[in-house]
């Protein structure tokens, strides 16, 4: 592994990366605060919040990782007319992200709303629908990747979070419409359909995830988790797998050969918003061209920066290139 490449990488060429993102896009909002009392008016803690704030999620969150990095990042999905929308707008703007892909459509625009008191998440609201997406709305998105593909692309991500976007049919043309072209294709996926996903370049599931689709449930071991990668290629005829893997950090398999790369020694706060940032630095080396152990392996170190944050975090290229100093 030569550091010194992934660091001028990082530092110089991610700039030129054209990257597309496709999925599920949603808001996420959190309150926080703090509790020192219970209500009298039913048996729930009062939370005197102190502060708030929005940031990015789900599809968008990848996005805003693949901008924090550098790279001339595009977003497609589906959003609502109402107020979350307009936030999630002038946040995608003031990022620098392409948004033009974003079909308006007469559901909500999919909001995670959290309470936090101290370091502990109290309660959840969602405004969502996760039906599948009707037929005039996935048309036009399909109108917009056609001719986003035709401007030249070096990834396209498909970032499915359940919530109606990534029907199989959408994920099938996608998928096709990418490799007409020789545009490879990552996906994170979500559900237990992965045939969907079939003919995409890489998968990128955790354990659980990898767990949802067996009969017979593996352990976070090397050798079981390479076993169930290709049995999953086979099966969903995908090309490459990755999986991560928590605390022992991720696994690649591919047709000629596994990777193992080991997790850094860190202290874990919160682990959501991880799985989006290893998928937009492995796309993202991709694009550059680098080659896909490189790849993971970047992917790897920049999780490790997310996990130590608290609430969704998207890696920025400053702090990508601090962890990669340390290692010269």
């Amino acid at each position: 592994m030569d550091i010194q490449t992934l660091y001028d990488f990082v530092a110089e060429r991610t700039s030129k990366c054209k990257i597309l993102v496709v999925g599920d896009v949603m808001l996420d909002k959190y309150y926080y605060g703090e509790v020192t009392r219970i209500s009298p008016e039913a048996p729930v803690p009062i939370t005197h919040v102190t502060s708030e704030k929005e940031t990015l999620g789900g599809a968008a969150n990848v996005a805003h990782n693949l901008a924090r990095l550098g790279c001339q990042t595009s977003l497609a999905g589906y959003v609502g007319d109402d107020y979350h929308c307009e936030s999630l707008l002038g946040k995608l703007t003031a990022r620098g992200i392409d948004y033009k892909g974003l079909v308006t459509t007469d559901r909500p625009t999919t909001t995670k709303l959290r309470v936090i008191g101290g370091h502990q998440q109290m309660l959840r609201l969602d405004f969502e629908e996760d039906e599948p997406i009707e037929a005039h709305y996935a048309a036009r998105l399909q109108n917009y990747i056609e001719q986003k593909l035709s401007e030249s692309l070096d990834a396209v991500i498909i970032s499915d979070y359940g919530k109606g976007a990534c029907t199989e049919a959408a994920c099938q043309m996608l998928i096709k419409a990418c490799h007409d072209h020789g545009v490879p294709v990552v996906v994170d996926p979500k559900g237990t359909n992965w045939l969907k996903y079939a003919q995409a370049d890489y998968i990128t599931p955790n354990v659980k995830e990898v767990n949802e689709i067996l009969i017979d449930r593996i352990q976070n071991e090397d050798s079981q988790v390479e076993k169930a990668a290709r049995y999953i290629m086979r099966k969903y005829k995908l090309k490459n797998v990755i999986v991560t893997r928590s605390e022992k950090g991720m696994s690649l398999v591919r047709e000629e050969d596994t990777e193992h790369i080991p997790t850094r020694a860190q202290d874990v706060f919160d682990v959501s918003g991880a799985g989006d940032t290893v998928i937009a630095v492995f796309a993202m080396a991709l694009a550059g061209g680098l080659k896909p152990k490189d790849g993971a392996f970047l992917a790897n170190l920049a999780a490790s920066v997310v996990v130590a944050k608290l609430g969704t975090y998207a890696v920025s290229q400053e702090e990508l290139l601090a962890v990669l100093k340390k290692m010269f």
